[in-house]
């Protein structure tokens, strides 16, 4: 892969390296632009990213060093602003953050540049604070204990902006948050999804007829608002993936879910291409799993708020749902059970969010950037 031709010493920051999902697929494209950039995150736990993350050097902080830190990484956010304050920049002349919760402030060395792709304004002491920490989704404890820390890190993540010289948004969802919550103005690169791949092959359609969720069980995935939807549907539903909700999700689950851990990408280019709908149930910052599904063909059942709205078309690649219930969601499906969709448009749609038009977009814009530095 051509690398970018910047005369310039380069760190990539990204929170931390757990896992191959939307924010470490942005962070491999970096990787491939500046090849000899050093990584410095949190926590990394080894063979769980790509081997073009893990082919440059990574540096990690102290959090590595706390027995079960790398697996209870979510548990020292106290530490985290900390953590990421201890790195030492020192001879880099551009750091490039990929961030949704603290790499954006990490701080560039005498008249070094910073960059930051935010994927979201830190989510839960922001918007989705009470997705994370309202009453039922949080011990008692853990609840006191956000609400003295909440305040602090508000006031410390506000006092970190001066730290970046300009910010790129993953979609103009989050572009609009952070000019409402940073007061600053952001450029927008689109993350990207491995159309290519997606768009391979082709499978027949289940005999048993299914609907598909892929997703990280978090708290603001809202996936308990589709496991109620189809117990009153009682139709099948697929979900694909494990997080801090898996628990408790499995436990509210009736008997038409199935629940499959996460999956290998060739075995979910299958399950894409033979559900009959993918249920997208949360407000998300871009959200590239929708992408994934039409690259396939599959269309999309999504709630109508986030990063939904700029990579779903209505009655052309998927229909929405207003309300964030069970009821909105288990009508909208039944609406879509009357239509008929055309694949190959969907898949078409699918392109303009490629990992190709994700590389130009970047490349186009550090070569502007490095005219502007010079």
């Amino acid at each position: 892969m051509p690398e970018l031709n910047i005369h310039r010493r380069v760190a990539l920051i990204h929170d931390w390296l757990t896992g191959m999902r939307g924010g470490e697929k942005v962070l491999e494209i970096l990787c491939e632009l500046f090849p000899t950039a050093d990584i410095y995150t949190l926590v990394h736990i080894p063979g769980k990213v790509s081997r073009t993350i893990e082919y440059h050097r990574i540096i990690t902080s102290f959090l590595q060093k706390i027995p079960g830190g790398s697996a209870f990484y979510r548990h020292l956010l106290p530490l985290m602003p900390q953590a990421i304050e201890r790195f030492d920049f020192s001879g880099y002349d551009l750091l490039i953050s990929t961030s949704h919760c603290v790499a954006k402030a990490a701080k560039p060395q005498d008249d070094a540049r910073h960059v930051c792709y935010c994927h979201t304004p830190m989510r839960y002491i922001w918007d989705q604070y009470d997705s994370y920490f309202g009453p039922g989704r949080a011990s008692v404890p853990v609840r006191f204990g956000m609400r003295t820390l909440r305040p602090f890190l508000q006031k410390w993540d506000l006092a970190t902006l001066s730290r970046v010289h300009h910010f790129i948004a993953n979609s103009e969802n989050v572009r609009e948050r952070i000019r409402r919550l940073y007061h600053r103005e952001a450029s927008v690169i689109y993350p990207p999804a491995d159309v290519e791949f997606y768009s391979q092959g082709r499978a027949d359609r289940n005999t048993d007829p299914f609907y598909l969720i892929v997703s990280a069980l978090a708290p603001y995935k809202r996936v308990e608002v589709a496991l109620e939807a189809f117990r009153r549907l009682g139709k099948k539903l697929v979900i694909i993936g494990e997080g801090q909700e898996s628990r408790v999700l499995r436990q509210k689950a009736g008997e038409h879910v199935q629940f499959l851990g996460w999956r290998s990408n060739e075995e979910l280019r299958t399950y894409y291409q033979t559900a009959r709908a993918l249920i997208f149930p949360g407000e998300e910052d871009f959200g590239i799993v929708p992408v994934e599904a039409m690259a396939v063909g599959c269309p999309v059942i999504a709630f109508k708020k986030g990063g939904a709205l700029e990579t779903v078309v209505e009655n052309k690649t998927g229909i929405f749902f207003d309300s964030s219930t069970a009821e909105s969601l288990a009508e909208a499906v039944r609406r879509f059970e009357s239509m008929r969709f055309d694949t190959a448009a969907i898949k078409e749609h699918a392109r303009d969010f490629s990992r190709a038009r994700c590389r130009e977009a970047f490349r186009s814009y550090f070569v502007e950037y490095q005219d502007e530095m010079s």
